[in-house]
């Protein structure tokens, strides 16, 4: 009958959904800076390089050719309540959905321009994305900014106090003028097992600097895989 074939096919979608979803390797939220200190200009060179990044060769190969699907949320941030998300949980599985994820990054205008760095808040956000995360074998987040935390509690308050057992936060620094950047990221942000910093020389430097973090991020899970060639430092 017509109906039963399409209930069956409800069914047998729901399940194959399901399997992906227990076979995910990775769920990885990325937490991106929009606070004043990043003008116009260099959120368009951070979006552009984002959405670079996401389709890069070795970066797709890397998260499509693992032994399971990688789940991934983006979001901006900057003061204490503001917190946008630009893409939800998504799990990729084709070049399409990274392609999809590339396109939306690109297009959706700037979340926030005028509030201050509240690292903290931000990461406290992220904890609560990966409760709600699909069921995946690691949890990492992919922290990056040009500056450190002036407003609210700082990053291992948050830490103590929002559930990051068992996560991982990485960090991505854009240098500039501030010194204390890349101290503050190694000593607060970076937490967990693999912890690891990336540095871009300015948001001109950002597309490579989210291309290697990214490549890394997800080749770790991949058997065989080679050296990016922009890996390398």
């Amino acid at each position: 009958m017509p109906g039963a074939a399409r209930f069956l096919a409800v069914c047998l979608l729901a399940l194959w959904a399901g399997s992906a979803a227990a076979n995910c390797r990775l769920a990885l939220v990325l937490a991106v800076d929009v606070s004043a200190s990043v003008n116009a200009a260099e959120h368009q060179l951070q979006r552009q390089g984002l959405a670079a990044a996401l389709t890069d060769t070795a970066v797709a190969g890397a998260i499509l050719d693992g032994t399971g699907p990688v789940a991934l949320a983006i979001f901006e941030w900057s003061g204490r309540q503001q917190q946008q998300i630009l893409q939800d949980w998504v799990l990729l599985q084709s070049a399409e959905d990274l392609a999809a994820v590339a396109r939306r990054v690109s297009t959706l205008p700037r979340s926030y321009s005028e509030f201050p760095t509240a690292m903290g808040y931000a990461l406290g956000y992220a904890a609560g994305l990966l409760q709600r995360a699909p069921a995946c074998l690691r949890q990492v987040v992919d922290v990056s900014g040009d500056g450190i935390t002036n407003e609210g509690f700082r990053p291992q308050l948050a830490y103590r106090h929002f559930p990051f057992d068992g996560v991982t936060v990485n960090g991505l620094v854009v240098t500039g003028d501030d010194s204390r950047v890349v101290p503050y990221y190694q000593q607060e942000v970076l937490r967990g097992r693999g912890a690891f910093l990336e540095e871009a020389q300015g948001f001109e430097g950002f597309e490579a600097a989210m291309t290697r973090k990214l490549f890394r991020e997800t080749r770790e899970l991949v058997l065989g895989a080679g050296p990016h060639p922009q890996a390398a430092r």
